[in-house]
């Protein structure tokens, strides 16, 4: 039978050891397993039990953790799988992720279409800002590109429309150029592109200051 050969602390992670089995590198774990299943140097193991029973505990660890970040906000696969990394090695969270893509915990296309209908309807964001707070969660191309392009632009238009015309009211007394030029950039910081910009601040001041 195999021999465990040392049992060592990691140095990142003081929670952790790696143990080696006839002086090669077994896998790491959690402290506590090894008092757990009474781990000790010189110790005669079945290999394929022990990794068996120790990679159960593992993924057991790692679903926990993730089912635990998920309860307190919904997170892309990219950032549930950098959070788990930190803890856990890539195979144990290959599994968790395969676990929590089977049963919906994480799903980018839901979250990508939710976070669209709350930049839509309750910021009254443009695609563009939408777009970079897609990405900024982790979420893949294909499910951002799909939720962009449900955007309706009529709402997308209305949305510019109503922060335009909060902003005219603060600005409406200045130089026309000069208001017409800081709703422009209101509206670009919010995100919207350069189409409906231009057609909801002729809309407002009925006249084209675009070549000023």
């Amino acid at each position: 039978m195999a021999v465990i050969t040392k049992i060592e602390a990691q140095k990142r992670k003081e929670d952790r050891v790696n143990i080696y089995v006839d002086e090669k590198f077994f896998m790491a774990i959690y402290k506590e397993l090894v008092f757990t299943f009474n781990l000790k140097k010189g110790d005669n193991i079945d290999e394929e039990y022990l990794k068996k029973i120790l990679k159960d505990e593992m993924f057991l660890k790692c679903k926990n953790k993730a089912l635990n970040i998920l309860s307190k906000a919904s997170q892309s696969e990219k950032k549930i799988r950098e959070k788990l990394n930190e803890d856990f090695e890539e195979d144990t969270v290959d599994d968790v992720i395969d676990f929590l893509k089977k049963y919906n915990f994480i799903n980018d296309g839901e979250l990508a279409s939710k976070i669209v209908n709350t930049n839509v309807n309750l910021n009254k964001y443009g695609k563009n800002k939408i777009k970079q707070n897609l990405y900024n969660k982790g979420i893949e191309k294909s499910a951002i590109d799909e939720a962009i392009s449900e955007i309706d632009y009529n709402a997308e238009f209305e949305n510019a429309l109503y922060l335009a015309q909060k902003r005219y009211d603060r600005v409406k007394n200045e130089d026309p150029k000069k208001a017409y030029a800081k709703i422009a950039n209101h509206l670009a910081y919010k995100g919207f592109n350069y189409d409906i910009i231009k057609s909801v601040l002729n809309k407002i001041f009925k006249n084209d200051y675009n070549d000023c």
